[in-house]
């Protein structure tokens, strides 16, 4: 190897061990690099995505819990099928209630689980509809709630405060 290959190399050395020094000295030793903070307040419309949101994850949580006490406790035609029904239906409440969390937090990476969740509930709504009785309003008020989210998410002022869009700052 020549001395200007090996200077090269050692120059390269050096400036790496710069930057990671730096690096440490900005956020600590051992912590990861965070990602930076939204400036300005929340827009009211992402509060109320967030919180609509939030509630159809909290319903799905209370509805996994439900079936999940009822094949424990209850008499179903199968315990096991009831359990991995409740099981299911508490992992699927975990994607709205993250992305909840996520657009509270004004994360970009919110705005598409959110989105996914309202989709998803057009099926179920029509479904509950369907059935009659009780669960008309039911699939009603679902349908009502993933449409006003819907609408809220793909709102230019809550894109823009995600950092979405041709208005936002990244």
């Amino acid at each position: 190897m020549s001395s200007k290959q090996s200077a090269s190399k050692s120059a390269r050395k050096n400036a790496s061990r710069e930057r990671e020094q730096t690096r440490e000295q900005t956020r600590g030793p051992g912590k990861a690099a965070a990602a930076p903070e939204p400036a300005g307040e929340r827009p009211a419309r992402l509060t109320a995505a967030a919180v609509l949101t939030g509630l159809e994850g909290a319903a799905l949580a209370a509805g996994g819990v439900y079936m999940l006490v009822m094949g424990l406790l209850g008499k179903p035609d199968s315990p096991q099928q009831a359990e991995l029904g409740g099981l299911t239906v508490l992992a699927l409440a975990l994607l709205p209630l993250l992305a909840a969390r996520g657009l509270w937090q004004r994360r970009r990476w919110s705005r598409g689980p959110a989105l996914i969740t309202q989709l998803m509930a057009f099926p179920v709504a029509w479904t509950l509809f369907s059935t009659g009785g009780g669960m008309v309003a039911a699939g009603v008020l679902l349908a009502l709630a993933a449409l006003a989210t819907l609408a809220l998410l793909v709102n230019p002022t809550a894109t823009e405060a995600l950092g979405i869009g041709p208005g936002a700052s990244s």
